[in-house]
């Protein structure tokens, strides 16, 4: 057993029997750290009559003077904001579990200071260990901890008493994810009627996506702004609690003089967060410019460039 970094009031054990409640595989973590993702909360799960999440600094939480030194684990009390009546409390006695791919067996934290458990609060809805274990002893292959890029992380949650089954996700990374271009072509654009004009579907690994235009704007953009959004083209078919992350860049074409107009972002899809984009994407002033080249006889050009670097599904058997 590797040696690891004391911290006072935390109890360390090795358990041969799984996490209760929940389990999270975390695929291609080194490209969580190279897409710079500094943390990573997974979808929630249920126990004890209440919803908890997961939170993973894999370079360790920098707010904690962890980053680079630890890697950092913590629960989280989701949907917290919620609950009712105002002043609620939660007393929650919790381990958190990293697998030991070798001896198929678990690291175990615990809190051992707190005999009834942390109290989570409105004003507190995460509790966990900035120094759950040393970068070099997690990312050491003869621990077990990573192995083939792959660490496997669990939790068990105990508030009075049990009235939900556990789950289990996967956050599967892109190794080398493919970029896909789809060009959107609209003729008579000042014809356009409705609040809101989607593409066709186009699909890029294995989700179906459509570019949003709004052109009298939405939002903030409404009346002075053409508003533009990248969106999931069927959220319904998700299971709950998947998310997709997704880096992409929205451009309206310039059709005379080449100097496009583009706006760029990374977000996590998901059944609830179906689109992402710009309220005030463009002035419509400045898009109707003649000369500016984004509408030409009545045509605008839009294009989507996504690219998926990672998805999160759940009831994965491990």
């Amino acid at each position: 057993m590797a040696d690891f970094c004391n911290e006072d009031g935390v109890s360390r054990s090795i358990s041969e029997t799984p996490p209760t409640h929940y389990t999270l595989k975390i695929q291609s973590l080194s490209l969580l750290k190279k897409n710079n993702i500094e943390k990573y909360t997974s979808p929630y799960f249920e126990a004890g009559g209440y919803k908890w999440k997961l939170v993973f600094h894999p370079k360790g939480n920098k707010n904690k003077n962890a980053e680079g030194k630890h890697v950092s684990i913590y629960l989280m009390m989701a949907e917290a904001s919620s609950l009712v009546p105002a002043g609620w409390e939660v007393h929650a006695v919790f381990r958190l579990f990293l697998l030991n791919q070798n001896n198929d067996n678990y690291l175990v934290l615990q809190d051992r200071t707190v005999q009834k458990g942390r109290r989570f609060h409105a004003m507190k809805v995460e509790w966990g260990f900035d120094r759950f274990i040393s970068q070099e002893d997690f990312n050491n292959q003869a621990n077990g901890y990573v192995v083939d890029d792959i660490c496997v992380l669990g939790a068990e949650v105990y508030v009075c008493q049990e009235k939900f089954k556990g789950k289990a996700d996967c956050l599967s990374m892109v190794k080398d994810p493919i970029s896909y271009k789809h060009v959107w072509k609209i003729d008579k654009f000042s014809s356009l009627t409705a609040d809101c004009k989607d593409s066709k579907t186009f699909i890029q690994e294995e989700h179906k996506w459509k570019i949003q235009v709004y052109p009298k704007g939405k939002g903030s953009g409404t009346g002075s702004h053409l508003s533009l959004y990248l969106a999931l083209a069927e959220p319904s078919s998700l299971s709950q609690g998947s998310q997709i992350y997704a880096e992409f860049t929205l451009r309206i074409l310039d059709q005379i003089n080449a100097t496009h107009y583009f706006g760029k972002a990374n977000y996590w899809f998901s059944g609830s967060h179906t689109f992402y984009g710009w309220p005030r994407f463009i002035s419509i002033g400045y898009f109707s410019l003649p000369g500016a080249g984004y509408l030409v006889k009545d045509t605008c050009v839009i294009e989507a460039e996504v690219t998926v670097h990672g998805a999160t599904t759940n009831n994965i058997m491990l």
